[in-house]
């Protein structure tokens, strides 16, 4: 196939953005649509066996993380479960403090809800980052006072790839507290599980958000980890499922989906992350010899296995966005979240990239299915998309 635009090849270079359905996941659902469709609120034989579907659903995945099965939220969505991690805590917590810490470069998710707690009357301290997205564990332990109840850190940042130091955070903020349960730490995992150690005991966390969408899984469901002890109030209120913290009847097939596919990532995670990381680092060789102007984003050696985010001068994401697609290639401008919003990446301004770069700014993130003859053939396109485009913008200034 010759390389010209408008391809019928297709290659998805997004899977920060969604992952496909596994076939295997999709399998382990079916029998939830149409034999065992039961609401497990019901008392009846098929309630019952939904229930016990879900109550399976729910031990794999407190397995999997090392919690109890009462510690497990099943929500709609990771958007959900960080809202209900930052506003439930928040709001159920005002009598001990109304002090909330978060990073410069979470997710909208938890961006929007210390946005909205902010206007109950909770004071937000945005802990800065270095220019590679790190965050300081000694900075965040300065910004503690009195009344923090809450410190929401992201474990592996969804647009650069940045891996935080989650578990030091979390032992620097237990010998802070001492015997006082505050502040409680959350961190959104949604990017990490396959790639990073899932373990919550070891990390030493409060609360962890993840979801089905990044891990093979259905879309539509995700899970918020609460330990035991902590106060909660919740932000969907009715009928009182899982423990009254999250009304409306469970999606069974969708959790189970979640399950079985939090379960498979896990399993292949040593090797698949080793694959992922050779990958990353051959896209990232070419990409630099190739097109020598390019700026990596996001830390050179603490980065999630899959992540390639970079930027180059003088040139829109989005018209880069548009002739890869037209050569077959998806890839993202940074948070597919927001790929239609034109204001600047937060990301990228917390790590201190000007105006012009953040515009030019690129993610490609790669996935189970992704192999070394589809880099090979965006490497084999892209330095002539950059040499239209630069050609373009030459003209412009020209004029």
């Amino acid at each position: 196939m010759s390389k010209t635009a408008v391809s019928d090849k297709r290659i998805y270079l997004d899977y920060a953005s969604t992952t496909p359905l596994d076939k295997e996941v999709l399998k382990k659902m079916e029998g939830c649509f149409f034999v065992n469709y039961g609401n497990p609120s019901s008392l009846y034989k098929s309630g019952r066996t939904a229930k016990n579907i879900l109550n399976k659903a729910r031990l794999d995945v407190a397995n999997i993380i090392n919690v109890n099965t009462n510690e497990i939220i099943f929500t709609g969505s990771g958007t959900e479960s960080d809202n209900l991690a930052l506003i439930g805590v928040a709001r159920a917590n005002k009598d001990r403090g109304n002090h909330i810490i978060i990073s410069a470069i979470e997710h909208k998710a938890v961006m929007e809800s210390v946005n909205l707690l902010q206007k109950e009357g909770f004071d937000i301290t945005i802990l800065s980052v270095d220019n590679n997205g790190l965050v300081s564990v000694e900075e965040c332990i300065k910004k503690i006072t009195p009344k923090t109840i809450l410190i929401s850190i992201m474990y592996a940042n969804n647009e650069i790839g940045t891996v935080e130091p989650i578990k030091e955070l979390a032992e620097a903020i237990k010998k802070y507290r001492g015997s006082n349960h505050f502040p409680l730490f959350h961190t959104d995992a949604c990017q990490a599980p396959g790639q990073l150690s899932l373990d919550v005991k070891k990390l030493g966390i409060d609360l962890m958000t993840l979801n089905g969408s990044k891990i093979y899984g259905p879309k539509g469901v995700g899970m918020l980890y609460k330990k035991e002890d902590i106060k909660i109030d919740p932000i969907i209120i009715g009928g009182g499922q899982e423990n009254g913290l999250r009304a409306g009847t469970e999606n069974v097939a969708y959790i189970v989906g979640f399950a079985e596919a939090l379960k498979k990532v896990v399993a292949n995670a040593s090797k698949e992350s080793k694959r992922l990381t050779e990958l990353r680092d051959y896209f990232i060789n070419s990409l630099t010899q190739k097109v020598p102007d390019s700026i990596i984003n996001g830390h050179k050696i603490l980065r999630l296995p899959n992540n390639i985010h970079f930027s180059i001068p003088y040139i829109e994401g989005e018209s880069i966005i548009l002739l890869l697609d037209s050569y077959g290639i998806e890839a993202s401008t940074g948070s597919a979240c927001s790929a239609r919003d034109l204001m600047p990446s937060h990301v990228l301004s917390a790590i201190g990239q000007n105006t012009d770069l953040i515009h030019g700014s690129i993610r490609f993130t790669l996935g189970k299915y992704t192999s070394k003859k589809d880099i090979e053939y965006v490497m084999s396109v892209f330095p002539e998309i950059i040499k239209k485009l630069k050609g373009m913008s030459a003209l412009t200034i020209k004029k």
